[in-house]
């Protein structure tokens, strides 16, 4: 496979090279489809634990619904967290265009055969599985754009990618709102829905003959991996990246323990709120379906507000305030079950989710921290390990608070990111106010 030429200092979008263009949409329709892909699950997964665990016409318990779906939720957040390393070690063995290709297909797969689960541990399995190609898709995305595209464009880089995977969540938001649609015009039972919508999970396998054809290697991993082997996985905890390893690590799994614990357990509390509780099944959906809609429209805007704080403040500074913004917001969210309405909730859901753009100062700072062949390693590592952690979190927290109240669930998670923030001033100052960090050397 040829090699991209090294990133110039461009001005403008026509300055950039072919395989500078051809690697962003790449990566950027990878993180499309790893938000399409993640999020189909989320929006179904109550009614659908509830129909497998159905046997001989009688109805689980809902408690038993909530654990098992709770526990399909961790197990998809341990395959992403593996995923990350797993494949994020093949991207600096074999290049992150080749390791990119295997990453998609992976998870497409995966997710397209959930719609053929019989049993609750069947989806489990499939869910794991999917997660890991998602999980090494992240790593592999952003090592590829670090080293291809000017680093003063890395805030923005950011924010774009992190968009992409926004516009993949809409996408299963939009299959979500059709599906149900179909069910109200008669035409399919609401427990097939929950099965095709799976189907469309398969979709992003398609673009991999593109990207194996147009997307080059880059030439610095190519240069890096031309005269020696890449460092063994223990030399993340070496002497000289070990510091780096450890905190970026903390930051990111208490992070993501309360990010993800909101992400899975809000679609709960939307089904619980009383506007929405009497309504059909169907309508209930679409109240999920909307709810997430008013998120990924918040992180949307948020991705491009914090990649603005990091070209002011670079990205410590941002990652701080915006950490501090997303705890303030889950605290008053749901500081109470009877203090906001379902609407007034939406316009708390559109808060949050500006607060997430937070992750994607994450996508350009981590590469960066790391030597090239231990880069998709570090940063796949370091930033998916930390989803084990957050798999325990979201069953824990459902499990300590009271049954049904998903409120004190996520008030819960909420104050986890006030710690988070204060192990973010530990990390490493950029060089540069645009937030664009030095690569160590190798």
């Amino acid at each position: 496979m040829s090699q991209s030429p090294a990133p110039a200092e461009v001005r403008s979008l026509k300055d950039l090279t072919p395989h500078q263009k051809r690697s962003g949409i790449a990566a950027w329709l990878g993180w499309l489809f790893d938000g399409l892909d993640m999020h189909i699950y989320t929006l179904v997964a109550t009614p659908f634990v509830a129909a497998l665990l159905m046997h001989d016409g009688l109805a689980a318990e809902p408690k038993d619904v909530d654990t098992k779906a709770s526990i399909i939720q961790a197990a998809f957040l341990v395959g992403w967290a593996l995923g990350g390393g797993f494949f994020g070690r093949l991207g600096d063995i074999l290049g992150r265009s080749r390791t990119l290709v295997l990453t998609i297909l992976f998870y497409a797969g995966f997710t397209g055969l959930s719609a053929f689960c019989t049993e609750w541990w069947h989806l489990l399995i499939c869910r794991f599985l999917s997660a890991l190609g998602i999980g090494g898709e992240w790593a592999v995305g952003a090592s590829l754009l670090s080293e291809t595209w000017p680093k003063k464009w890395r805030p923005w880089i950011a924010a774009t990618l992190q968009t992409a995977v926004n516009m993949g969540v809409l996408l299963a938001c939009a299959a979500g709102a059709i599906f149900a649609w179909v069910v109200n015009q008669g035409w399919m039972t609401e427990a097939m829905s929950h099965r095709v919508v799976f189907l469309v999970g398969i979709l992003p396998a398609l673009i991999t003959l593109w990207i194996r054809k147009a997307v080059p290697e880059t030439e610095e991993w190519a240069h890096a991996a031309k005269d020696r082997k890449p460092p063994r996985i223990r030399e993340l905890f070496g002497p000289q990246v070990s510091g780096t390893t450890w905190r970026v690590l903390i930051i990111c799994a208490v992070s993501l323990t309360a990010h993800w614990a909101f992400m899975f357990w809000q679609q709960s509390l939307i089904r619980a709120l009383p506007e929405v509780k009497s309504l059909p099944g169907p309508d209930q959906t679409h109240a999920v379906v909307e709810a997430l809609v008013w998120i990924m429209g918040g992180s949307i805007l948020g991705n491009y507000v914090a990649g603005f704080f990091a070209k002011l403040w670079g990205y410590r500074a941002s990652i701080v305030i915006m950490l501090l913004g997303y705890a303030a917001a889950m605290i008053a969210a749901f500081h109470s079950s009877t203090a906001w309405t379902h609407e007034q909730m939406l316009w708390w859901y559109a808060v949050i989710g500006l607060c997430q753009g937070v992750f994607g100062l994450f996508t350009m700072c981590l590469p960066p921290l790391f030597p090239t062949l231990l880069r998709t390693t570090g940063a796949g590592f370091c930033y998916n390990i930390g989803r084990i952690v957050a798999a325990v979190g979201t069953v824990v927290f459902k499990l300590y608070a009271p049954v049904g109240d998903y409120h004190r669930a996520l008030y819960l998670a909420g104050m986890l990111f006030i710690p988070a923030a204060v192990i973010a001033l530990l990390l490493p100052e950029e060089k540069e106010a645009a937030g664009a960090v030095d690569q160590p050397a190798d």
